[in-house]
Protein backbone atom coordinates (compact mmCIF):
# COMPACT_ATOMS: atom_id res chain seq x y z
CA UNK A 1 0.00 0.00 0.00
CA UNK A 2 1.72 3.17 -1.44
CA UNK A 3 1.65 6.42 1.01
CA UNK A 4 -1.72 8.10 -0.80
CA UNK A 5 -3.90 4.65 -0.24
CA UNK A 6 -2.85 5.28 3.34
CA UNK A 7 -4.48 8.40 3.47
CA UNK A 8 -7.02 7.46 1.95
CA UNK A 9 -7.61 4.53 4.43
CA UNK A 10 -7.06 6.50 7.03
CA UNK A 11 -9.81 9.24 6.10
CA UNK A 12 -12.53 7.00 5.51
CA UNK A 13 -11.39 4.88 8.85
CA UNK A 14 -12.09 8.50 10.73
CA UNK A 15 -15.09 9.17 8.63
CA UNK A 16 -16.51 5.63 9.90
CA UNK A 17 -15.61 6.46 13.09
CA UNK A 18 -16.76 9.91 13.47
CA UNK A 19 -19.95 8.53 11.84
CA UNK A 20 -20.81 5.79 14.26
CA UNK A 21 -20.26 8.44 17.10
CA UNK A 22 -22.65 11.01 16.35
CA UNK A 23 -25.26 8.16 15.36
CA UNK A 24 -24.55 6.90 18.88
CA UNK A 25 -25.21 9.90 20.35
CA UNK A 26 -28.18 10.46 18.55
CA UNK A 27 -29.52 7.83 19.98
CA UNK A 28 -28.49 8.49 23.06
CA UNK A 29 -30.75 12.01 23.07
CA UNK A 30 -33.48 10.13 21.30
CA UNK A 31 -33.59 7.69 24.19
CA UNK A 32 -33.34 10.25 26.75
CA UNK A 33 -35.67 12.45 25.07
CA UNK A 34 -38.34 9.55 25.04
CA UNK A 35 -37.55 8.40 28.50
CA UNK A 36 -38.43 11.59 29.76
CA UNK A 37 -41.41 12.41 27.96
CA UNK A 38 -43.48 9.15 28.40
CA UNK A 39 -41.80 8.39 31.84
CA UNK A 40 -42.82 4.97 33.49
CA UNK A 41 -44.87 4.50 30.04
CA UNK A 42 -40.98 4.42 28.24
CA UNK A 43 -39.92 1.35 30.60
CA UNK A 44 -43.17 -0.54 30.11
CA UNK A 45 -43.17 -0.47 26.39
CA UNK A 46 -39.36 -1.35 26.55
CA UNK A 47 -40.23 -4.64 28.50
CA UNK A 48 -42.97 -5.38 26.63
CA UNK A 49 -41.73 -5.09 23.40
CA UNK A 50 -38.12 -7.01 24.64
CA UNK A 51 -36.05 -5.03 23.06
CA UNK A 52 -34.89 -0.89 23.43
CA UNK A 53 -35.20 0.38 19.69
CA UNK A 54 -38.27 -1.81 19.29
CA UNK A 55 -39.78 0.16 22.22
CA UNK A 56 -38.89 3.44 21.27
CA UNK A 57 -39.80 2.73 17.95
CA UNK A 58 -43.35 1.91 19.26
CA UNK A 59 -43.40 5.31 21.37
CA UNK A 60 -42.18 7.47 18.36
CA UNK A 61 -44.90 6.39 16.44
CA UNK A 62 -47.66 6.84 19.12
CA UNK A 63 -46.06 10.60 18.93
CA UNK A 64 -46.72 10.56 14.79
CA UNK A 65 -50.03 9.12 15.62
CA UNK A 66 -51.04 12.04 18.26
CA UNK A 67 -49.69 14.47 15.81
CA UNK A 68 -51.89 14.03 13.73
CA UNK A 69 -55.34 14.38 15.53
CA UNK A 70 -56.66 17.81 16.61
CA UNK A 71 -57.02 17.56 20.07
CA UNK A 72 -58.31 20.91 21.70
CA UNK A 73 -59.47 22.09 25.21
CA UNK A 74 -62.63 21.78 26.59
CA UNK A 75 -65.24 24.88 26.66
CA UNK A 76 -65.85 26.63 30.12
CA UNK A 77 -69.17 25.25 29.59
CA UNK A 78 -67.83 21.93 28.81
CA UNK A 79 -65.79 21.56 31.66
CA UNK A 80 -68.44 23.10 34.03
CA UNK A 81 -70.84 20.23 32.71
CA UNK A 82 -68.32 17.40 32.96
CA UNK A 83 -67.18 18.37 36.58
CA UNK A 84 -71.00 18.05 37.55
CA UNK A 85 -71.74 14.28 36.24
CA UNK A 86 -68.32 13.44 37.64
CA UNK A 87 -69.66 14.90 41.30
CA UNK A 88 -72.81 12.54 40.79
CA UNK A 89 -70.50 9.31 39.67
CA UNK A 90 -68.81 9.70 42.65
CA UNK A 91 -71.85 10.68 44.76
CA UNK A 92 -73.50 7.57 43.49
CA UNK A 93 -70.10 5.26 44.69
CA UNK A 94 -71.23 4.63 48.31
CA UNK A 95 -74.92 3.12 47.31
CA UNK A 96 -73.78 1.04 43.45
CA UNK A 97 -70.07 1.37 43.19
CA UNK A 98 -70.35 -1.25 40.54
CA UNK A 99 -72.62 0.84 38.50
CA UNK A 100 -70.42 4.36 39.41
CA UNK A 101 -67.13 2.23 38.06
CA UNK A 102 -69.04 1.87 35.00
CA UNK A 103 -70.40 5.82 34.78
CA UNK A 104 -66.74 7.04 35.93
CA UNK A 105 -65.53 4.62 32.87
CA UNK A 106 -68.17 6.00 30.35
CA UNK A 107 -67.46 9.38 31.39
CA UNK A 108 -63.47 9.42 30.73
CA UNK A 109 -64.39 8.54 27.38
CA UNK A 110 -66.71 10.78 26.88
CA UNK A 111 -64.08 14.21 27.69
CA UNK A 112 -62.07 11.88 25.81
CA UNK A 113 -64.08 12.30 22.91
CA UNK A 114 -64.94 16.19 23.86
CA UNK A 115 -61.66 16.57 23.53
CA UNK A 116 -60.84 14.75 19.75
CA UNK A 117 -58.97 11.48 20.89
CA UNK A 118 -59.96 8.71 18.91
CA UNK A 119 -62.58 6.45 20.62
CA UNK A 120 -62.93 2.75 19.97
CA UNK A 121 -60.10 0.32 21.17
CA UNK A 122 -58.88 0.66 24.80
CA UNK A 123 -55.06 -0.30 23.64
CA UNK A 124 -55.49 2.48 20.64
CA UNK A 125 -57.16 4.83 22.82
CA UNK A 126 -54.44 4.21 25.85
CA UNK A 127 -51.34 4.60 23.35
CA UNK A 128 -52.65 8.05 22.01
CA UNK A 129 -52.87 9.13 25.93
CA UNK A 130 -49.53 8.15 26.95
CA UNK A 131 -48.26 10.89 24.59
CA UNK A 132 -50.08 13.70 26.37
CA UNK A 133 -50.71 12.12 30.22
CA UNK A 134 -47.94 9.57 30.63
CA UNK A 135 -48.33 10.15 34.45
CA UNK A 136 -51.36 8.70 34.57
CA UNK A 137 -52.08 6.31 31.60
CA UNK A 138 -50.95 3.24 34.21
CA UNK A 139 -53.83 4.57 36.19
CA UNK A 140 -56.42 4.34 33.45
CA UNK A 141 -55.41 1.17 32.50
CA UNK A 142 -55.62 -0.40 36.24
CA UNK A 143 -59.09 1.07 36.04
CA UNK A 144 -60.37 0.12 32.79
CA UNK A 145 -58.74 -3.67 33.91
CA UNK A 146 -60.99 -3.45 37.09
CA UNK A 147 -63.99 -2.02 35.12
CA UNK A 148 -64.04 -4.96 33.01
CA UNK A 149 -63.39 -7.31 35.74
CA UNK A 150 -66.41 -6.18 37.65
CA UNK A 151 -68.78 -6.99 34.52
CA UNK A 152 -68.16 -10.43 35.82
CA UNK A 153 -68.46 -9.81 39.34
CA UNK A 154 -64.88 -10.40 40.58
CA UNK A 155 -63.94 -7.25 42.01
CA UNK A 156 -64.15 -6.09 45.69
CA UNK A 157 -65.57 -2.83 46.45
CA UNK A 158 -61.85 -1.44 47.32
CA UNK A 159 -60.83 -2.76 44.04
CA UNK A 160 -63.85 -0.82 42.65
CA UNK A 161 -62.66 2.36 45.11
CA UNK A 162 -59.01 2.12 43.71
CA UNK A 163 -60.53 2.06 39.89
CA UNK A 164 -62.48 5.06 40.82
CA UNK A 165 -59.04 7.01 42.19
CA UNK A 166 -57.42 6.06 38.84
CA UNK A 167 -60.28 7.68 36.67
CA UNK A 168 -60.17 10.81 38.83
CA UNK A 169 -56.69 11.11 37.86
CA UNK A 170 -56.94 11.13 34.59
CA UNK A 171 -60.26 13.02 34.39
CA UNK A 172 -59.05 15.71 36.42
CA UNK A 173 -56.30 15.65 33.78
CA UNK A 174 -58.08 15.93 30.63
CA UNK A 175 -60.87 18.19 32.26
CA UNK A 176 -57.90 20.91 33.03
CA UNK A 177 -55.68 20.52 30.79
CA UNK A 178 -56.06 23.55 28.63
CA UNK A 179 -53.18 23.85 25.84
CA UNK A 180 -53.71 20.56 23.32
CA UNK A 181 -49.79 21.19 22.35
CA UNK A 182 -48.82 21.59 26.11
CA UNK A 183 -45.92 18.63 25.36
CA UNK A 184 -45.04 19.64 21.96
CA UNK A 185 -44.24 23.28 23.81
CA UNK A 186 -42.35 22.09 26.12
CA UNK A 187 -39.81 20.20 23.97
Amino acid sequence: MDQRSGIVFVGIAIALVAGLAIWFLLRQRRSKSLREKFGPEYDRVISQEGDKGRGEGVLEFREKKRERLQIRPLSEANRQEFSTRWNRVQAQFVDDPGGSVAQADQLVSEIMQARGYPVGNFEELADVISVDHPGVVNNYRGAHAIAAGNTVGQITTEGLRKAMVHYRSLFDELLHDTLPERKELRA
